[in-house]
């Protein structure tokens, strides 16, 4: 697939003669004279504001957004770093949240937006650091001056330095295993050492802590001057997304920002190319941690940012990425070589970038990499030899502008980041668009990015498992084992005339791009969704859209199939069932998703999952090609071979999950009734051949109910006529696929009831012994008070986890710095509700860390009690503003009213229900419920602590299986037969028509 970043909902790329929408519509800035472009359909004001600092600014007024957001990008990134100080740009970012001179109480600001709904966070790239954050809209003057703050007056207590330098080493800590994080640090490695590319971005205890004495430095001294004098008003770029007019917004900035210091800083270049010479026609064989063959083949280019208009790369990705018939992964794929391809710009600046490939092979695909090699080479020749078709570019162009005009509406702290962002690379006038339309047709720009993609100019990294004991390099930062080689061009030229003679040919027309892009006319102006027709074959239930008028459509079909979940291998062939299924489909479906049109085959806990969201005009046609696809399936054995490699390799791959992964895992197999171990179902993948699935399917289908989720741009006359083709095609062929399920077969998910006034627990070694992590998942369960969905309980305990979030992530991470994850959350598991607290530490072992949440809870008691009337109805007031949020694009509707279907609780009033709970709650409801549920030694407390222990904490792994369990609690040393032994709570999905509400 072409891999370039794309809008949640928005197209790839478009059809021959199709009509493209109108122009865009242009947002007059009201400052400056500039024109910003903006989607024709957006009620957005935007204005562009140049403080006196030199700062420079963008309002957007949303009258009926509940969030509001903002995000400051500063143009200093890590590229930024002094030497033999690695990671002081990415430190500075963190310790900027701590305080300021105007707040001083340590992490008061994101106390602040955690108890006003939001949420906040900050990231360092290369050339860039962007702070963000998002509170509910009436909070966002308060957060705005706090966050001003950051740039204005910070505070960097000695103590805190040395605090957070950990916080720091903990997240490095967090990649040393990640693959893609080596992976991207020994591309960076194979550089020249004096372009900053080469540099570790990230820093740890050993860079900014042991190196920097050594060398008689005080981090603390160098982080302030770094700050001093690297931060300035002309290198920050500033978006505020508000409900307020743009007038009161300009006031707001203004007032708030006009302090921080302009020292007319330079703003930072960084020209040349990483890549000299040395660094390209090489071959680099590295051993990865998981299995898997990837094939990296990467060129220096010219940055598309220079042409953006034109958009080459955009092109050229398109093509190299195509999945359609004639494309390079589809000769791939049928020579059983490749699991997936994608490619596109990756690594990029104004002076830089970096074209790639990467293709994932299979075992035999590895064995013919060179082959692999030669057919990519041979592909981009064609390219280079058949011209640039006006056509495709013309395709393409459609698709991005309809995606521009009918771009979903997002959380605004995502649509602020990503402005910020272009803010520091385009014009004006393209901060909303940026390079996402292309709109000039340039084949010399198109030919010169082809003529960079060649033999003479390339870099191939391969990673396998099978080069371990081959290589003889070491990566200094991840220890990532590696080997180099020459590959000069008549190498490549020699494996493009041996790779096979294959049809490689540009795509065909796409069929998909939506030609009808009207709103229907439907009469229903429901606000929540209705049962349109049930039959003992299948029940739908339908939303016609009242609230985003937008030509889209969303549908959701649940398959239940009994047979799916009864046993490790059910569980194993449904997945691999559905995998066949996307496989099938990918030839002639590919093109949908490029226009914009996504669907996935999924498996789930009742059977398997069909979902399509997108332009509703051409959906019908790929459904019904899906129900089409299901009731002729076949198994083909090669691609069914190619399907369990991939599997397999996932399987393998399971213990190399993070250990805060692995909690969750277990904290799932222990309460879901219904959930198989992944060993188990390991295990049966080994055994099984492509007649085993050829014979499990008629059974798997022989018994079927399908529940249905129409929403959107749809009328509901053709919503039952697609549900009666479904049914015609399935069920009432003469010779069919599905029968009917029988009331006394529906499934239900159960969740295991934990005993009151008990703490469980289970300690496992981690999985991967080379990982230093432990982590620790301390779960509260919480009864529904009767089998029903108790709304006054749930809000109480989303209440409770909104009160808590900041200062468990305060106390556990920020002072006593037990890990950089370190957080409290809710858990639901088909409507049994809980709190978790999560941590991942190499600084204490897991029962260490349960003490630490014990002593947390304690001290959080007091605080609860001392908790004034005002600040008590000030968070309830941010918990009713985040209920009522109002859903910003159809699949955040959907997600909503899907959850409540397949559920069974059918509550569509939900939140209307939960802020009338909240309205009449008291602090002393809150009190009992947290002494009743939650607060150390609760008499109704019911606890299961879930405890993996990583490699520095294997003797106190030792000790703590050895050790008898303390009172009042039990050890789990086996899961399936605590499982077994629990009493479960009753599910809310009851059998067809009998749905408990």
């Amino acid at each position: 697939m072409d891999s370039r970043p794309r809008e949640t909902d928005a197209p790839g790329d478009p059809a021959n003669g199709a009509a493209p929408p109108p122009a865009a519509a242009v947002a007059a800035a009201a400052t400056g004279g500039v024109e910003i472009t903006k989607p024709r359909n957006d009620k957005r004001g935007y204005r562009r504001v140049v403080l006196p600092n030199a700062l420079e600014c963008l309002l957007i007024s949303d009258p009926d957004t509940d969030k509001a957001a903002a995000s400051m990008s500063v143009s200093v990134g890590y590229f930024c770093d002094p030497d033999g100080l690695e990671g002081l740009a990415h430190f500075l970012e963190h310790m900027l949240f701590y305080a300021s001179k105007k707040y001083p109480i340590e992490d008061s600001y994101s106390k602040y937006i955690a108890e006003h709904g939001g949420s906040t966070n900050a990231f360092t790239s290369t050339e860039r650091t962007n702070f963000y954050f998002d509170v509910n809209s009436d909070s966002l003057h308060d957060a705005l001056d706090r966050f001003a703050q950051f740039f204005i007056k910070p505070l960097m207590s000695p103590d805190a330095v040395h605090r957070e330098i950990k916080a720091v080493d903990s997240e490095n800590q967090k990649n040393l295993l990640s693959d893609p994080w080596r992976m991207s640090q020994l591309q960076n490695h194979l550089c020249d050492e004096n372009h900053p590319y080469h540099k570790f971005g990230t820093g740890n205890w050993d860079t900014l802590e042991v190196k920097a004495k050594e060398k008689g430095l005080d981090t603390r001294l160098e982080l302030i001057k770094f700050y001093d004098s690297h931060y300035s008003a002309n290198l920050m770029k500033l978006v505020v997304y508000g409900k307020d007019s743009l007038d009161n917004l300009q006031n707001l900035v203004e007032n708030k920002f006009c302090d921080i210091r302009d020292i007319g800083r330079k703003p930072f270049s960084f020209p040349g190319h990483p890549c000299s010479s040395e660094h390209l026609q090489i071959l680099v064989k590295a051993v990865p941690i998981k299995q898997g063959h990837t094939l990296r083949i990467l060129w220096p280019i010219t940055p598309n940012v220079r042409c953006y208009k034109e958009g080459p790369c955009k092109y050229i990705s398109h093509l190299i990425g195509h999945e359609g018939e004639g494309s390079l992964f589809y000769i791939l794929k049928k020579l059983g070589w490749a699991i997936s391809l994608e490619a596109g710009e990756g690594d990029w600046s104004y002076d830089f970038s970096f074209f790639s490939v990467v293709i994932r092979l299979t075992d035999e695909g590895q064995e013919h990499m060179e082959d692999a090699v030669g057919l990519l080479f041979r592909y981009i020749t064609l390219l280079q030899t058949s011209g640039t078709p006006k056509w495709i570019f013309d395709e393409l162009q459609t698709i991005c502008e309809t995606g521009f005009h009918y771009r979903d509406k997002g959380p605004p702290i995502h649509y602020v980041v990503n402005i910020s962002s272009n803010m520091q690379i385009f014009p004006p006038e393209d901060w909303l668009i940026a390079s996402s339309m292309p709109s000039k047709f340039s084949p010399d720009a198109i030919q010169n990015i082809l003529n960079e993609l060649t033999p003479g100019n390339v870099r191939i990294f391969w990673e396998s498992k099978r080069f371990e004991g081959q290589t003889n390099l070491t990566e200094p930062w991840y220890g990532t084992s590696y080997s180099v080689e020459a590959v000069p061009p008549s190498i490549i030229q020699k494996w493009v005339a041996e790779a096979p003679e294959e049809d490689l040919h540009l795509p065909k027309p796409n069929i998909f791009i939506p030609r009808d892009l009207s709103l229907k006319n439907v009469e229903e102006k429901v606000s929540v969704p209705f049962m349109l027709r049930k039959t003992p074959l299948s029940r739908l239930w339908y939303k016609p859209d009242t609230m985003f008028f937008t030509p889209k459509a969303y549908i959701k079909m649940d398959f239940h199939c009994p047979l799916s979940q009864s046993s490790p291998e059910s569980a194993v062939l449904t997945d691999v069932f559905t995998r066949l299924l996307m496989d099938y489909l990918n030839d002639y479906a590919y093109d949908a998703q490029v226009a914009g049109l996504y669907y996935a085959v999924k498996p789930n806990d009742t059977g398997f999952q069909v979902t399509m969201v997108g332009y509703n005009d051409k959906m019908r046609t790929l459904l019904e090609t899906v129900i089409g696809k299901i009731a002729e399936f076949e198994v083909r054995v090669d691609r069914f071979s190619v399907i369990k490699e991939a599997m397999t390799k996932e399987y393998e791959n399971f213990k190399f999950r993070q250990p805060y992964q692995q909690v969750l895992y277990y904290c799932s197999l222990m309460l879901d009734e219904q959930a198989w171990p992944w060993d188990e179902e390991f295990s049966a993948l080994s055994h099984l051949e492509a007649s085993d699935l050829g014979n499990f399917l008629p059974h798997l289908l022989a018994k079927t109910f399908i529940e249905c989720y129409f929403a959107g741009n749809i009328e509901p006359n053709e919503a039952k006529s697609v549900i009666q083709h479904v049914e015609d095609v399935l069920f009432n062929a003469p010779i069919s696929v599905c029968k009917p399920l029988s009331p006394s077969q529906h499934l239900a998910r159960r969740i295991v009831k934990l005993e009151k006034g008990l703490r469980y627990y289970y300690p496992a070694m981690c999985l991967n012994h080379q990982d230093e992590n432990s982590a620790l998942l301390h779960y509260i369960q919480f009864d529904p008070e009767t089998h029903q969905d108790n709304v006054k309980q749930n809000v109480l305990l989303h209440l409770l986890a909104l009160i808590g979030k900041q200062p468990a992530f305060h106390q556990l991470r920020s002072v006593e710095q037990l890990g950089y994850i370190a957080l409290l959350r809710q858990r639901n598991d088909s409507g049994v509700r809980g709190l978790q607290f999560i941590i991942q530490s190499t600084v204490k072992d897991p029962a260490n860390l349960d003490a630490r949440v014990e002593n947390f809870l304690k001290m959080f008691e007091s605080t609860l009690y001392q908790m004034s009337d005002a600040e008590f109805k000030s968070n309830v007031r941010a918990l009713i503003d985040m209920k009522l949020e109002k859903y910003k694009n159809i699949r955040e509707e959907s997600a909503f009213f899907w959850g409540e279907i397949s559920e069974g609780t059918l509550k569509f009033d939900r939140k209307e229900a939960e802020v009338a709970a909240l309205r009449e709650l008291k602090k002393e409801e809150l009190i009992d419920f947290f002494n009743d549920h939650v607060k150390v030694n609760a008499p109704q407390k019911k606890i299961l602590s879930i405890q993996v222990y990583g490699g520095l904490h294997t003797a106190e792994y030792q000790t703590i299986v050895q050790n008898a369990p303390p009172p009042q609690s039990c050890e789990i040393t086996d899961i399936y037969s605590f499982r077994r032994s629990r009493p479960l709570y009753g599910s809310f999905r009851g059998g067809f028509g009998q749905m408990k509400l």
